[in-house]
C-alpha cells in the first residue's frame, strides 16, 4: 500500500558552515527517503536554515552586516554541500520567511486560546552598555565554589560546579566587559507542566504510528521517563520560557511589543513553513496534506542533543494548536574521528568541502556512514584506516569486481547477450527475496545490517565465479564443446544478474553509481526500483570503469592540519608539502603560476638526476626484458606473518588453475583487508625461494622511494579493472 510521508532533518543554525555531523544526518535521511521512494511511496523531503536568535544577531553585528545578510551568505553555501554528497531535498527554505511568521504566530495564538500561555516576571542579568538581557553564555565571572576566573554563567569548567548566573563573583558581560545589572522583565511561558500536556505526552511518547512503529526508539523513550516519570512518579517538567526581549533577531510575539519568540519555538515550525512553501510551489494543499486526521506520516531525523525539544515541546505544541503530531522521531548519535571528538586544530575534524575538493568520491562517504549506522541512538566513529579498507575491499574488491570480471567475457564472446541455466526463475526469485529483506532493513534504518547482507551476497557471487574458473573455459573456447560455451555464458550471466540485484539494493546508498549501472551497463532508461532486483537482465553494454580505490594519501590530505593552525614540524616532508600548497593557494593567480613554473623546473632537475631517489639502472635489451614473465594476479587472501613486522603472506590467483603463496614486505603500508580482492602484478617466473616462514613463489611489484628515511609510502602496482588473472604484461 502506497504511503505519503513528510520527512525533515534538524535545521542547521545559519551562523556557520556544515560539518561532517550535518552531512551524516542528511545522508541517513536521504538514504531512507530514496529507499521509500523505490518502494513506490510518495515522500516530501524538506529542509531549511534556522536563522533566528541572539548569536546570529551578534555575529552579524560584529561583521558589520545585517542578520539577513549574514544568513543569506551562509545559506548560499548550502547547495554545494548537498549536491556534493548527492543529498536531494525537494525544497530548502528559511525560518526567516513569511510562512514561518504566519505559522509561528498562529500556533502561539491557539496555544494562548487553549490557556497554555502565561506570563511572569523574571530577574535576569542585563548589559547596560549593550542594552540587552544576557543569556548565560554571555556572562562570565569567578566560580563561587573553586574561585576559578572567567567561568561561564551556568557551570564551572574547572571544578564542574553548577550554579545560577547570579551566584558568580564579579560577573561581567562577555560582549562589553561591563558589570551586568539585575533587571526584571515580563516573560511568556508555554505551560508544559499543565496536566493536559503531561497526559498527552505520556500517551504520545509510548505510542505507535499507523505502521506499528513506535514514535520513539527505546533509548529515547527511556530518556523521556526521566522527565515524565514512571507510573506513580510525578512528572519533572518545567514550563518553557518562549520569549526574549528586544533587541533580538526573530519573530515578534503578537500583542506583545518588544517581545520575540525564543528561537526554539519558531525553529521546528520551520519544518512546516518549508513544506508550506513547497506545497505552494508544486500546487499541493498544505492544510489537507497535514490534516491531523489524514494519512500523511510526519517523520523527523535529529541528533540526540535535541531530543528534549523534539520529544516534549514539539509534539505538545502541535497537539494543543490543533496540528498533526509527529509519527516517528528517528534519533542518531554523534560522529567521532578515530575515537575523538572532532577538532580542526588536532587534525581530527573532517571538512566536507575539503573532502570534495580533494576529489574524494561522495559515495565512498555515503557507503561508509551507512555501514556504521543502525536504528539505535549510538555514536559512530570515522576511522581513516577502516574507511580505506571498507571502500576498497567492499565496493571495489567485491561489488564492482563482479561486473569487471564477468562483463568482459559476455561482451567478448557473446556480443553482450546473457543466458541462464534452467533454474533462472529460481535465481530471479531468490534475488527478489533478498532485495525485499534489504528494503525492510533500510526502512527500519538498520543500514549496517543491510550492507553486511549485501556484501555477503557479493562474496558468494565472487566465490562461485572463482570456483567455476571461467577464464580457463575461455582459453579453450575455440575447440570446446557447445556445453562448455553455454557454461561460460551461464556463469557470467548469473554473476551479472547478481551484480544488477546488488546495484538495486545499493541504489539508495550509492545513487549516482547505481544510475550509471542501470543506464550504461544494463541499458535501462529509468532508475532502479526494488522490483528490478528479481528481473534477470537479457543483455549488457560494454563495461565501463565504475569506481577507483581510495588512496591513503587522500586521507593524509583530508586530515592535514591547516598551515595557519599547525606548528612547524621537522622531518615531515608530507606536512611541509601540504602546508606549502595551502600557502600558495592564498597568493594572487599570477604569483601561483610563477611558483608552479619554478617548482616544475626544480622537480625536473631532481628527476633527471635521481628519480625516486636513485639513478636509472644501466640500459638493457628487449631480450633481457622478455625473460621476465609479468602476470596479472588477483590477491585471493592476505594475512600477517607471525613473527615478522614487515611481511604479509599473499595468496595469489595467477590464472593457472592453482593458488600461489608469496611473501611481500609491505606490512607498513597495507592492512590485509585493503589488499584482498585487488588485482596486482607478479613476477611469475621467479624461482621459488625458501624463507624462514615458508616458500615464496614469485614477487609482487610495488613502488617506493629508494631512501627508506623518506616516508613517501609503498604502492602495490594495480592494473586497471577488467584485466584478468593470468594476463601477461607486455
Amino acid at each position: 500500500m502506497s504511503r505519503t510521508l513528510f520527512v525533515t532533518t534538524a535545521l542547521p543554525y545559519a551562523n556557520g558552515s556544515f560539518h561532517i555531523g550535518h552531512i551524516m544526518e542528511y545522508i541517513q535521511a536521504d538514504i531512507w527517503v530514496r529507499a521509500m521512494r523505490m518502494a513506490g511511496h510518495t515522500v516530501h523531503f524538506v529542509g531549511a536554515d534556522d536563522t533566528h536568535g541572539a548569536p546570529i544577531m551578534l555575529k552579524a553585528e560584529a561583521e558589520g552586516v545585517t542578520p539577513k545578510q549574514l544568513v543569506e551568505r551562509i545559506g548560499a553555501e548550502r547547495p554545494q554541500y548537498l549536491k556534493g554528497f548527492q543529498i536531494e531535498f525537494d525544497h530548502w527554505h528559511s525560518t526567516d520567511s513569511a510562512e514561518n511568521v504566519e505559522l509561528s504566530q498562529d500556533i502561539y495564538r491557539k496555544l494562548r486560546a487553549a490557556g497554555l500561555i502565561n506570563t511572569r516576571e523574571i530577574e535576569q542579568f542585563y548589559d547596560p552598555v549593550k542594552g540587552m538581557f544576557l543569556a548565560d553564555r554571555y556572562i562570565k565571572g569567578e566560580c563561587p565554589k573553586c574561585h576559578a576566573k572567567d567561568q561561564y554563567g551556568d557551570s564551572c569548567e574547572v571544578c564542574g560546579a553548577v550554579y545560577a548566573p547570579t551566584d558568580l563573583i564579579e560577573p561581567y558581560s562577555t560582549l562589553t566587559k561591563a558589570r551586568p545589572l539585575l533587571k526584571t522583565s515580563e516573560h511568556y511561558f508555554f505551560q508544559l507542566s499543565d496536566p493536559r500536556c503531561i497526559e498527552f505526552l505520556q500517551t504520545w511518547t509510548t505510542g505507535s504510528n499507523a505502521q506499528g512503529n513506535k514514535h520513539l526508539q527505546a533509548e529515547v523513550l527511556a530518556k523521556t521517563r526521566e522527565w515524565l516519570g514512571n507510573g506513580d512518579e510525578k512528572a519533572n517538567l518545567g514550563d518553557w520560557d518562549i520569549s526574549r526581549d528586544a533587541p533580538y533577531f526573530g519573530i515578534e510575539i503578537p500583542d506583545a511589543p518588544g517581545k520575540y519568540f525564543y528561537v526554539w519555538l519558531d525553529a521546528p515550525v520551520g519544518y512546516l513553513a518549508s513544506l508550506k512553501s513547497y506545497c505552494a510551489k508544486i500546487g499541493l494543499d498544505f492544510e489537507a496534506l497535514l490534516d491531523p486526521n489524514g494519512t500523511t506520516e510526519q517523520v523527523h531525523f535529529i541528533g540526540k542533543d535535541i531530543v528534549y525539544f523534539h520529544a516534549l515541546f514539539w509534539p505538545a505544541t502541535l497537539q494543543f494548536s490543533g496540528r498533526k503530531t509527529p509519527d516517528q522521531l528517528n534519533v542518531h548519535g554523534f560522529i567521532t574521528v578515530s575515537g575523538e571528538k572532532m577538532s580542526k586544530s588536532r587534525g581530527t575534524g573532517i571538512s566536507p568541502l575539503r573532502y570534495l575538493a580533494l576529489g574524494m568520491n561522495a559515495e565512498w562517504m555515503r557507503y561508509y556512514i551507512a555501514a556504521k549506522l543502525n536504528a539505535r541512538v549510538e555514536d559512530i566513529d570515522f576511522n581513516p584506516d577502516d574507511f580505506i579498507a571498507r571502500v576498497n575491499s567492499d565496493l571495489v574488491g567485491k561489488y564492482v569486481n563482479i561486473a569487471s570480471r564477468a562483463a568482459n567475457f559476455i561482451s567478448k564472446y557473446f556480443d553482450g547477450q546473457l543466458a541462464y541455466p534452467d533454474d533462472a526463475a529460481m535465481l530471479g526469485s531468490n534475488w527478489a527475496q533478498a532485495a525485499d529483506r534489504i528494503r525492510a532493513d533500510l526502512e527500519a534504518r538498520e543500514y549496517g545490517r543491510a550492507i553486511r547482507e549485501i556484501m555477503a551476497h557479493a562474496d558468494q557471487i565472487n566465490q562461485a565465479f572463482d570456483a567455476a574458473q571461467p577464464w580457463l573455459i575461455a582459453k579453450t573456447l575455440a575447440s570446446a564443446e557447445p556445453s562448455q560455451r553455454d557454461a561460460l555464458q551461464h556463469i557470467c550471466s548469473s554473476a551479472l544478474a547478481g551484480f544488477k540485484a546488488l546495484s538495486v539494493m545499493l541504489a539508495p546508498i550509492l545513487p549516482a553509481l547505481s544510475q550509471r549501472v542501470a543506464t550504461e551497463l544494463f541499458g535501462q532508461a529509468s532508475s532502479f526500483v526494488w522490483t528490478d532486483a528479481g528481473v534477470l537482465p537479457s543483455q549488457i553494454n560494454p563495461f565501463k570503469h565504475l569506481m577507483q580505490r581510495v588512496e591513503p594519501t587522500m586521507l593524509d590530505e583530508l586530515f592535514e592540519i591547516p598551515a595557519q593552525d599547525a606548528a612547524p614540524k621537522q622531518g615531515s616532508s608530507a606536512k611541509k608539502s601540504a602546508a606549502a600548497t595551502q600557502t600558495t593557494a592564498t597568493k594572487p593567480q599570477h604569483q601561483q603560476a610563477t611558483n608552479a613554473q619554478t617548482a616544475d623546473s626544480n622537480l625536473a632537475e631532481v628527476a633527471a638526476a635521481a628519480p625516486g631517489g636513485e639513478p636509472l639502472a644501466p640500459a638493457i635489451t628487449i631480450d633481457d626484458f622478455v625473460k621476465i614473465d609479468l602476470r596479472v594476479a588477483r590477491i585471493v587472501n592476505c594475512e600477517p606473518v607471525e613473527g615478522s613486522t614487515k611481511l604479509l603472506r599473499l595468496t595469489l590467483d595467477v590464472g593457472e588453475g592453482r593458488l600461489r603463496n608469496v611473501f611481500s614486505g609491505i606490512q607498513s603500508a597495507y592492512t590485509p583487508e585493503q589488499l584482498i580482492g585487488r588485482l596486482t602484478v607478479v613476477v611469475a617466473n621467479l624461482a621459488p625461494r625458501k624463507m624462514k616462514f615458508g616458500i615464496s613463489e614469485g614477487m609482487v611489484l610495488a613502488a617506493s622511494h629508494f631512501d627508506a628515511k623518506i616516508d613517501a609510502g609503498i604502492y602495490v602496482l594495480d592494473p586497471s579493472s577488467g584485466a584478468q588473472p593470468g594476463m601477461r604484461i607486455h
